[in-house]
């Protein structure tokens, strides 16, 4: 079997682009993947336009080797938009794989441990701007079946807070946690913006909320200014989302950066690299919780490794959308009381519709949280939800 074309589909979503990968073979078979980089959509396809010269001809079932190949022939290395265009390729053979032996991906990488996965939302507070919007969003989402609920109640903020910030910050968090009760899980997103001084003050201020975890308290550069804070931090600290190579996770974990290591399978080398990186952190019992703020394949390859993960302790789900994220795949994810099922159909369990693609083409974007209006995430015309069992 031989890869014969590389596709690539950039897909307007309001708040980003998805970009997606489709292999296709001279055996019929086509496999697809997910790299979308937020605002860097235009260098991701320079990098898979520099990968399809080495791919063209290539047997897709020998992943290992072409990841390993891509990853060496490359001068510039562990940045964002390389890793990114191979984990898109990377995911994409596994589809191939799974499909050749009709199995999921899942049964191919140790056999499932689980039939479900605990998920947390995030994106459920769109268009809320007042403590009192957020709490109402908050309940109409627990009454959905959801568990755990994610936000960035910061507004604008970057490495400090005024006072004002602070306490409006903190009227959010304490509305919302008014609002579900105790037995729903809040994870406050920090987006790494803090200094150290002020994520330490945030997470001390947290504590009575009880949170899951702060996650990216401060920015990416920095694992010693993680550390610090891990240290610290009354309260649980998530991180690792902007990690793109092993050894890159070899500090973070032996610095003692975090309580949960939020590895992205479309940046970080893709799914073999997650499940590496999982059994790096299984005998440090360092829980993954990871990062999966994309699209539908990226979430295919994410409960494929959950499936089969021991210490994958909970999936992030983008609750709402736009209207159009239905059309652009086949996915139909099954929801029930806060958990997500694992999927059973061979390879990843996801095809593409490349017309629906075609339809939404690439247009710029900003990143909104930064001018504080990340609570206008989706245009008129979103949708509520996309999941069975909760429409």
């Amino acid at each position: 079997m031989k890869i014969t074309a590389v596709k690539t589909f950039v897909v307007y979503v309001y708040r980003t682009n998805f970009i997606f990968v489709k292999l296709e073979t001279d055996a019929g078979l086509s496999g697809v993947g997910e790299g979308t980089l937020e605002y860097k959509e235009r260098a991701l396809l320079g990098a898979l336009e520099d990968l399809k010269d080495y791919l063209i001809g290539q047997d897709p079932r020998l992943i290992e080797k072409h990841t390993f190949m891509m990853y060496r022939e490359s001068y510039w290395r562990t940045g964002p938009v390389l890793m990114s265009a191979i984990s898109a390729v990377e995911m994409a053979m596994w589809d191939i794989l799974g499909k050749s032996c009709q199995m999921p991906v899942h049964a191919l990488l140790g056999g499932a441990v689980r039939d479900e996965i605990r998920m947390y939302a995030n994106g459920w507070f769109a268009g809320a701007q007042t403590p009192e919007e957020f709490a109402a969003k908050a309940r109409a989402a627990v009454v959905k079946g959801v568990r755990a609920l994610k936000w960035d109640p910061f507004g604008a903020a970057y490495l400090t807070l005024d006072r004002r910030q602070f306490t409006q910050a903190m009227d959010c968090v304490a509305a919302v946690r008014q609002a579900v009760g105790n037995d729903v899980d809040l994870l406050i997103e920090g987006h790494g913006r803090f200094n150290v001084d002020t994520a330490v003050r945030i997470a001390a201020a947290l504590a009575p909320y009880e949170p899951m975890f702060f996650e990216e308290p401060v920015p990416p550069d920095s694992l010693d200014a993680l550390a610090q804070v891990h240290r610290r931090s009354p309260v649980p600290i998530a991180a690792g989302e902007r990690i793109y190579s092993l050894s890159q996770f070899h500090d973070f974990l032996h610095r003692g950066c975090a309580d949960f290591f939020q590895p992205d399978v479309s940046h970080c080398g893709g799914v073999l690299a997650v499940k590496k990186m999982a059994a790096m952190a299984e005998p440090c019992y360092l829980s993954m919780a990871p990062h999966n703020p994309s699209g539908p394949v990226a979430n295919a390859a994410c409960l494929q490794l959950a499936g089969c993960t021991a210490n994958y302790a909970i999936l992030e789900i983008m609750l709402t959308d736009v209207a159009w994220r239905r059309e652009l795949t086949d996915e139909r994810v099954e929801f029930n009381d806060g958990a997500i099922r694992i999927p059973h159909a061979p390879g990843l369990g996801v095809e593409l519709n490349e017309a629906a693609c075609a339809a939404h083409p690439f247009q710029p974007v900003c990143l909104r949280h930064y001018r504080g209006d990340l609570t206008d995430i989706r245009p008129q015309g979103g949708t509520a939800c996309y999941f069975q069992g909760m429409e």
